[in-house]
């Protein structure tokens, strides 16, 4: 596999023999799997940390669910939920803490407020500022495959050629943020796991996931508790199953040793403990002679 540096501040992020782990922090009421649980401002910071103890590497904070069918907040309310997290945490941990949100004004503070990547889900489309303010800031960009918006996204999703029509989206996505300003060596892309996509869609995904090794940029994928996992694991019963049972966490990390042996160099996830067991194992076989 091959490495790659990403700078942020005044550090750097070395990816490649050692998987990446971004740790999943939702200051939401409504996130799929663990809405409300750390709305609270208080338990957002003692799960933060926790997640630093237990060996992430990056802290993803979102204000802004995008689970299927959500629908969106006010810039006021995003910057109310993550920006007295941010800057409380930042000078208190020694791992980067990255902006989920496809707002630039929000991008913009959670900067100054301590962040150091933004993670875009709409590659920089559904605010034309984003751009800007990632070339300002010379901040490392993720840009993540969706197709349509989160309340549209699961309407009947279909693609001829799954791998080739994403990969047509990530040259494109990767032109207009170079066009920008923004490096290529600032640049991550993340195929959508469960954005705009089917079961199969999802597996086949996370088989060909080397293919995109080709644009010579670091992969993210983010495929925690989704729920192409539960719909798998419920087989034909017709009832959905509880994101946070243990059966799913087990189904998470079935594919996230799949995913990191197919080409990811940075997993995002809600339970890192787990998952550093998971990618030590798999990184030592990855890297076995």
């Amino acid at each position: 596999m091959k490495t790659y540096k990403i700078s942020y501040a005044d550090h750097t992020l070395e990816l490649g023999r050692h998987t990446c782990i971004m740790g999943i922090l939702n200051v939401t009421p409504d996130s799929f799997s663990d809405g409300g649980k750390f709305f609270r401002y208080e338990d957002a910071m003692a799960q933060a940390e926790k997640m630093v103890e237990d060996g992430a590497d990056i802290i993803d904070i979102g204000g802004e669910s995008s689970r299927p069918f959500s629908e969106e907040v006010s810039l006021e309310e995003e910057a109310r939920r993550v920006l007295p997290v941010i800057e409380k945490l930042a000078p208190r941990i020694p791992i980067p803490i990255s902006i989920d949100t496809t707002k630039a004004g929000i991008a913009r503070q959670a900067i100054e407020a301590g962040a150091s990547i933004i993670n875009d889900i709409s590659s920089l489309q559904f605010d034309p500022d984003m751009g800007a303010v990632a070339a300002e800031y010379n901040t490392p960009v993720i840009l993540m495959h969706i197709r349509g918006t989160p309340k549209t996204m699961q309407v009947s999703p279909e693609y001829d050629d799954i791998i080739g029509e994403i990969s047509t989206f990530f040259e494109d996505a990767i032109r207009r943020a170079e066009k920008s300003g923004i490096s290529r060596s600032k640049l991550i892309i993340d195929p959508g796991i469960g954005f705009g996509k089917t079961v199969g869609h999802n597996l086949s995904l996370i088989q060909h996931l080397h293919e995109f090794e080709s644009f010579d940029v670091p992969i993210l994928i983010g495929p925690s508790r989704k729920a192409f996992i539960r719909n798998i694991l419920k087989g034909d019963t017709g009832k959905d199953i509880d994101p946070a049972l243990p059966q799913v966490e087990t189904g998470t990390q079935a594919t996230i040793a799949a995913s990191v042996l197919h080409g990811a160099h940075i997993v995002r996830v809600h339970d890192v403990a787990n998952t550093r067991t998971t990618i030590r194992i798999i990184d030592e076989i990855r890297n076995s002679d």
